[in-house]
């Protein structure tokens, strides 16, 4: 079954609308709230607030929104509250606007409607922390959040000493930190023991954890789908809970979750991921519902109109992978797969590709594992493939990819022809003998490597599997090297480790691609080092020194 919902939520809509003119409001009790703030974040925090205290409450999306919003709200037994960000309204002075319509209207602003708001519900123990750099968590958390009466409360590194304050003066129950949060977080928010929801980043699997909490609860025979990547009305409701879809792939270990559980029905909300949903419904077999419109507040005519869903958009990272070109090297019987990550955003990817020769030989080939590409970084992995007849190679190229292994979400369909080459790749190299060292006080590794082949090479590194603040993770050197034969460089790898990751990183895995080509490092070697530390840099703090003598 797949259908559309906009006849399925009208009759919960109007009941809504209607039950305000039943029972007459108290005396400066509000009936309605409206956020009015461009920061998701004030948004998000009004919807948890009204769905709390069982108020409706709406947002604006653009400032023209401000009097369209108006047309669905009754005028006769309704107390307007405004909550307005100080630093970023959509309108100022909206209670003015308000109030000139008819409405029985007050405004509060605040720098943080996030910590503002909390100040007013003194009976919540539970907390849900989430770092305010991943919007798509928030939006995961949502419904457990409701229905475990808990607070979101957005931490980093700027605000954590404001949160621990206000946490030091209330009673705290629990405290559930989910996702990727910065190790000052972590570390202040210790004294209350948190439950931990993070498996290395992977929001998917993240997802999956914060739903079984939900259904431990509610046991709910129907879910929202969707992406993550905006507010919604019922996605802040409760009513069920958040299940997480790719954009273009649903991750295996969605679909392995939806066939185990008690979910029977999906609603996907927009209509951006119909392709998705529809692989879903396919795959697993539970109904799925579209909801993508709601009715018009400012009808014209007299035929019913419909206008699209109120949604308020989340900052979110920008994944894209290219599949920049596929060779055949007639020298080594090797298929070579060049792909380039344009954006700053590390990611993972899995490729499957399936080869046909001029004479009709069908082989598959592809990714056992999960492959690391950096920010803006060229890579090109080998496979073996018997030797190919003479003639035209096409190559079916379906690759998946995502911020995490478990997150490949996007896709990749090409059918390509592969270029012919006939090429020796002569490059060889060598990690010295306890060449991995750590600088304390840089955060950088340096990598001794020394070129023993005849011809230049071009090198890169990566520092696989490094746990930092309890989490594991690739970090790739800042560059590609250029090393001439018999030259001898420390190539470098950045990453923010303090003395507290020491005792989880006493061997360092080292991966090195390297080759004669800077577009196609079609070498590999691994290798494994005991943690060493490096002295202090002279030759930066020299370089310090004499910048400071100058200046004077």
């Amino acid at each position: 079954m797949f259908g559309t919902l906009k006849g399925k939520k009208a009759i919960p809509l109007i009941i809504l609308l209607l039950v305000p003119v039943l029972v007459s409001a108290a005396e400066g009790d509000p009936t309605q709230l409206i956020s009015n703030s461009k920061d998701w974040k004030d948004v998000y925090s009004v919807m948890l607030y009204g769905t709390l205290k069982s108020i409706n409450a709406q947002f604006l999306v653009s400032d023209k929104h401000g009097t369209l919003i108006l047309n669905a709200i009754q005028k006769t037994n309704n107390n307007i509250r405004i909550i307005s960000s100080s630093k970023v309204p959509f309108v100022f002075a909206y209670e003015n606007i308000v109030k000139s319509r008819g409405y029985s209207v007050t405004e509060d602003s605040f720098d943080s409607v996030n910590l503002g708001l909390l100040d007013e519900l003194t009976d919540i123990t539970n907390f849900i922390i989430v770092d305010p750099s991943y919007g798509y968590n928030a939006i995961s958390v949502a419904p457990y959040a409701v229905a475990s009466r808990s607070w979101v409360l957005f931490a980093d590194s700027s605000n954590i000493d404001d949160i621990t304050s206000i946490l030091s003066s209330r009673n705290v129950n629990e405290i559930v930190i989910y996702g990727q949060v910065d190790r000052d977080v972590k570390t202040q928010l210790a004294q209350y023991n948190p439950q931990i929801i993070n498996q290395n980043g992977d929001r998917f699997a993240n997802n999956i954890e914060i739903v079984k909490k939900y259904q431990a609860i509610k046991h709910a025979k129907q879910a929202i789908l969707t992406n993550g990547e905006f507010i919604e009305k019922e996605i802040m409701s409760g009513s069920e809970p958040v299940l997480f879809i790719g954009s273009n792939n649903v991750p295996q270990q969605i679909r392995d979750y939806i066939k185990g559980s008690e979910i029977q029905v999906g609603v996907l909300i927009g209509n951006e991921l119909v392709g998705t949903a529809t692989s879903i419904r396919r795959q697993v077999g539970i109904s799925v519902f579209v909801k993508f419109a709601q009715g018009a507040r400012a009808p014209k005519g007299a035929i019913s109109q419909v206008e699209a869903l109120d949604m308020f958009y989340l900052p979110r990272y920008i994944l894209n992978l290219v599949l920049e070109n596929i060779k055949y090297n007639k020298a080594t019987n090797k298929l070579e797969v060049t792909l380039r990550n344009t954006e700053e955003q590390a990611i993972y990817f899995s490729g499957t590709y399936g080869i046909v020769a001029a004479d009709g030989t069908r082989l598959t080939i592809g990714d056992t594992e999960p492959v690391f590409i950096d920010g803006g970084q060229v890579k090109t992995l080998v496979y073996d493939v018997a030797q190919l007849p003479e003639g035209n190679i096409s190559i079916d190229a379906f690759i998946i990819y995502g911020e995490s292994p478990g997150s490949m979400e996007k896709e990749i369909r090409r059918t390509v022809k592969a270029e012919i080459i006939d090429v020796i790749d002569s490059c060889e190299i060598n990690i010295k003998e306890n060449g991995l060292k750590f600088n304390k006080q840089r955060q950088m590794f340096y990598i001794t490597t020394e070129n023993i082949g005849p011809t230049d090479c071009y090198v890169s590194m990566e520092i696989v599997d490094l746990v930092i603040a309890g989490e594991k993770g690739t970090y790739a050197s800042d560059k590609i090297y250029l090393l001439k034969p018999e030259e001898v460089k420390d190539i470098r790898v950045k990453a923010e480790m303090e003395e507290e990751d020491y005792e989880d990183n006493e061997k360092i895995k080292v991966r090195a691609y390297y080759g004669e080509r800077e577009t196609a490092l079609v070498n590999v070697i691994d290798g494994e080092f005991l943690l060493l530390f490096k002295g202090a840099d002279y030759l930066f703090y020299s370089l310090i020194l004499v910048i400071i003598a100058l200046l004077f």
